[in-house]
C-alpha cells in the first residue's frame, strides 16, 4: 500500500507528489519547489514525517516540474529519473525560466539513470511501472502502481481536459493516442493525480474527457 501527499507549487500552480509507504521509503515526482518558502515547506514535511527519499522522478522537464530538482537533490542524494526524450526539453530550463522572469532558478542537474515504456520501477517495497504517453512533451512518461490503483500522471491527462499539445514537441493526435490507448486501458477505479488540478479518475475521464471528441 502506498499513500500519495500533493503541494500545489509556483506561479503555474504546479502539482509536486511524494509517494511513500508504510516503511516511510518514500518517491520524490515533479517538485516543482521554486521559493525558499516552498522549498522549506516541502522539506519540512519529508523531515517531520520521518520520510526516506529513494529517488526523484520527473513526468516530463517542463518548467514548472523541474524547479526543484536542484534543491531536492542536493539535500538528498539521490538518482534522478526521465526518460531521454526529454533530455531537451530539460536543456530548455534556464531559457525557460528566463522567458517567463524567474531569475531564482537552479538549474536541474542531468538524469542520472533513463526510463524506459514498460519499465517496472522498485524503490524499497514501492513498485511503479512506466508509461510513456508522449503528446504534451516527447519523453512524457507516467508512473503506475496497480496495488494501490493510482496513477502518476504529470500533464497527460487532467480532471475535465488534457495537457496542451501547442509546446515544441507536442501533437494532439499522439497526446490522444497516449491517452485511449495507454491510460484509458487502466482499471476504471485508478486514481489518476494530475500535474495541475485536482485528482480524478480512469472511469470518470473515460466517459466525460473532451479529448473524445477531437
Amino acid at each position: 500500500m502506498v499513500h500519495v501527499q500533493g503541494f500545489t507549487f509556483n506561479p503555474f500552480q504546479e502539482n509536486s507528489y511524494i509517494v511513500y509507504n508504510d516503511q516511510k521509503e518514500a518517491v520524490i515526482i515533479d517538485p516543482g519547489c521554486y521559493t525558499r518558502e516552498e522549498q522549506a515547506f516541502f522539506l519540512e514535511y519529508i523531515q517531520s514525517n520521518g520520510l526516506k527519499p529513494l529517488a526523484l522522478l520527473n513526468t516530463h522537464c517542463h518548467i514548472d516540474h523541474i524547479l526543484g530538482n536542484a534543491f531536492v537533490l542536493r539535500n538528498f542524494e539521490l538518482d534522478f529519473y526521465a526518460h531521454e526524450l526529454d533530455l531537451p526539453t530539460l536543456q530548455m530550463g534556464e531559457l525557460s525560466a528566463k522567458m517567463y522572469g524567474m531569475s531564482e532558478y537552479e538549474t536541474s542537474p542531468k538524469p542520472t539513470k533513463f526510463i524506459q515504456d514498460k519499465e517496472v520501477l522498485q524503490f524499497g517495497n514501492i513498485q511503479l511501472d512506466v508509461i510513456f504517453g508522449p503528446g504534451h512533451a516527447p519523453g512524457h512518461v507516467a508512473f503506475y502502481n496497480a496495488a494501490s490503483n493510482i496513477l502518476l500522471g504529470g500533464d497527460i491527462l487532467f480532471k475535465g481536459s488534457f495537457g496542451r499539445y501547442d509546446l515544441p514537441g507536442g501533437s494532439l493526435e499522439v497526446l490522444k493516442k497516449s491517452i485511449t490507448e495507454r491510460l484509458f486501458t487502466l482499471p476504471e477505479n485508478t486514481v489518476v493525480y494530475s500535474g495541475h488540478g485536482p485528482a480524478t479518475s480512469i472511469g470518470e475521464e473515460k466517459s466525460t474527457n473532451p479529448i473524445l471528441s477531437y
